[in-house]
């Protein structure tokens, strides 16, 4: 049993103050009882209007008035000077874990950006740091909670339409542009486009099935790493489940997250380029767009998050192991996209 609030106040810290830690400063600037203490980034010019790179997803805070906020460059000083309740994580990739676990030994519950680290090992190391500490730690797989996916996940498992013929999942984007030496560019740092992009997509469909049994994927390798990926997952007697990912696309293409769900009784269709982009076909009657929570998913986890440090009763949606067996089935991935091979899943041996 995780440790839980018992007042109504929180003090909250973001670590990493690009487009993600704006994105999360908005979100939590929207809620009530919530006060941002503290923010930490090494570069003083993120701090400064208009001063974090560009994301996919529009909403992040351009303007922010950090006057009342107390500013530091390096966290062990954050956590020194300051009594947290919550941190939001945003720094670069790599530094996830170590940051993850600074936090957690540090006595604060975390909400750490997806990908929840560059290997199962790093992943292992924050989720035992969360069960010394007595922390909740979250994942932020933003698609689990997007309005859209969400419903579709509760149309599967309400069985309205049957159960679930075939699904395909769809994630472009642009191909990033980053200076010389930026952390983005370099997948050692990032984990490259697999890791940053198409992760989300193997989280949803583990979200929503369950581990495969099997998968193999093929792709395109651009200077050694992965620019485009198509991923089979196998369930037995389960439906056929692909997800492809890439950001190879030109600038006039742009972002695109899409999926279709072929179920006995109807067709879900999801476009982030169409309108309206989420459809119902039924097998009789006229199709219909459903109705879906306002919002995105960045604030519906946060809301989440709150609601689990304040230990109050809600519908698990993620937990920290499920973040590590989505990590474990990315290394699975980029295991068959180089061998060619298919890759048995097993959660026993995945852990």
């Amino acid at each position: 049993m995780k440790q839980v609030l018992h007042r109504d106040n929180l003090n909250v810290g973001i670590i990493g103050f690009g487009f993600m830690g704006r994105m999360h400063d908005r979100c939590w600037r929207a809620l009530p009882d919530v006060r941002i203490a503290a923010v930490c980034d090494p570069d003083a010019a993120a701090l400064k209007d208009g001063g974090g790179p560009r994301g996919n997803i529009a909403g992040a805070s351009e303007s922010v008035d950090l006057s009342d906020v107390a500013i530091y460059s390096d966290p062990a000083e954050l956590f020194a000077h300051e009594q947290l309740d919550a941190v939001s994580i945003t720094v670069p990739t790599y530094l996830h874990a170590d940051v993850s676990v600074r936090a957690l030994e540090a006595g604060v519950h975390v909400l750490c950006e997806k990908p929840m680290a560059l290997s199962s090992t790093e992943g292992q190391r924050m989720v035992d740091a969360a069960a010394r500490a007595d922390r909740y730690l979250q994942i932020g797989h933003c698609i689990r909670f997007w309005p859209e996916y969400a419903k579709a996940k509760k149309i599967v498992a309400d069985g309205t339409y049957g159960r679930v013929i075939s699904a395909a999942f769809r994630r472009f984007s642009a191909t990033a542009h980053t200076r010389r030496g930026h952390w983005f560019a370099d997948t050692a740092r990032s984990g490259g486009m697999l890791f940053d992009l198409h992760s989300h997509d193997t989280d949803f469909v583990q979200h929503l099935f369950g581990l495969p049994e099997s998968i193999i994927s093929h792709g395109d390798l651009a200077a050694g790493d992965a620019n485009h990926i198509l991923t089979a997952y196998r369930y037995a007697d389960g439906p056929l489940v692909t997800a492809e990912g890439g950001w190879a696309m030109t600038p006039s293409h742009g972002f695109q997250m899409a999926f279709t769900l072929v179920m006995e009784k109807a067709v879900i269709c999801f476009d982030s380029k169409k309108s309206p982009a989420f459809m119902v076909y039924p097998v009789s009657g006229e199709s219909f767009s459903p109705s879906v929570a306002a919002g995105d998913g960045y604030e519906h986890q946060i809301r989440y998050f709150v609601s689990r440090i304040r230990g109050e009763r809600v519908p698990s949606v993620i937990s920290p192991h499920d973040a590590l067996m989505t990590l474990r089935l990315l290394e699975a991935e980029r295991e068959s996209l180089t061998t060619g091979q298919k890759i048995e899943i097993k959660e026993e041996v995945l852990g």
